[in-house]
């Protein structure tokens, strides 16, 4: 099928299947499907491709398999691509949707996992008859959710969110001491789902302190002059927490023995910074909401 067409295919089980539930005709009609959402890799877009999945063995929650097969081809799909670079996604299940980071699965484990999908559904077998590439097996582990706050407005945002990034740093430190920074490639290796997980934080936190810097802080500094100086220091911490971040992204590639350290202190660093914000804001927040 050529590209285009291809893409009006996609786009017609999209729209089937949001306009009824998750449920589709024609050559999907009594198969379950997801809906994943990406962000592209070159193009930082939202990129949506409806995917059958398999709900994965004993897992806590019901974590979903889908499966990187292109019908067989000799390279991986575009999603694949995409998710290995931002690894937070969005599922789409007909009856409701989540954040997700999306893991693929690494060696022994990726073995296990395509057996049990090719269980279920023998025609992924067929597909790997096709191609010499070991088809990849991708886990979308929901978030950590944060409880909810109970509260409302630009408030209770704020505090959502930073419940959200601390849950998902502290994943990432329980990761690292457990022994995720041996990953499946040796000593000083990054495992898939260390990687993964810390992607997804990083990108996550950087969205954030860019809103906050572009948005939220120029809005409160224009009524509350008093609170400049607070906003400059805030603005500095957000700067130190950049630097963190992306010794720690490099450090992906190259771990090295101070993997663990980067981790505790990008995490003191970003707990310190959360409770001084939280404890300036929340106030003004609140009174400018009352």
């Amino acid at each position: 099928m050529p590209p285009a067409s291809f893409a009006s295919f996609n786009q017609s089980v999209i729209d089937e299947f949001r306009a009824n539930s998750g449920r589709v005709g024609g050559p999907f009609e009594g198969s379950e499907l997801v809906l994943l959402t990406t962000t592209g890799a070159r193009s930082g877009k939202p990129h949506t491709v409806p995917l059958g999945f398999v709900r994965q063995d004993g897992a806590d929650g019901g974590h979903l398999l889908v499966v990187a097969s292109a019908g067989g081809a000799d390279r991986h799909p575009a999603w694949f691509h995409n998710l290995l670079a931002h690894p937070l996604v969005r599922v789409e299940t007909g009856t409701g949707e989540y954040e997700a980071v999306a893991v693929p699965a690494e060696g022994a484990r990726r073995g296990e996992l395509f057996a049990q999908v090719v269980r279920a559904v023998p025609g992924y077998g067929d597909y790997q008859e096709r191609t010499a590439r070991p088809i990849p097996v991708v886990v979308l582990q929901r978030t950590h959710q944060a409880p909810p706050g109970g509260e409302e407005g630009i408030a209770g945002k704020l505090l959502d969110v930073h419940g959200w990034l601390r849950a998902q740093v502290a994943l990432v430190r329980e990761e690292v001491r457990g022994g995720g920074a041996a990953g499946g490639g040796g000593r000083g290796s990054i495992g898939l789902q260390l990687r993964q997980h810390c992607l997804a934080f990083c990108q996550s936190l950087e969205f954030h302190h860019r809103s906050e810097d572009a948005g939220l802080f120029p809005y409160l500094a224009e009524r509350h002059p008093d609170m400049r100086e607070f906003f400059h220091r805030i603005g500095e911490e957000h700067r130190v927490i950049a630097r963190l971040q992306e010794e720690l992204v490099r450090a992906l590639d190259a771990p090295g023995e101070g993997f663990s350290g980067r981790v505790e202190r990008l995490s003191r660093e970003l707990e310190a910074h959360l409770d001084h914000e939280e404890a300036q804001l929340l106030p003004v927040l609140r009174t400018l909401e009352g």
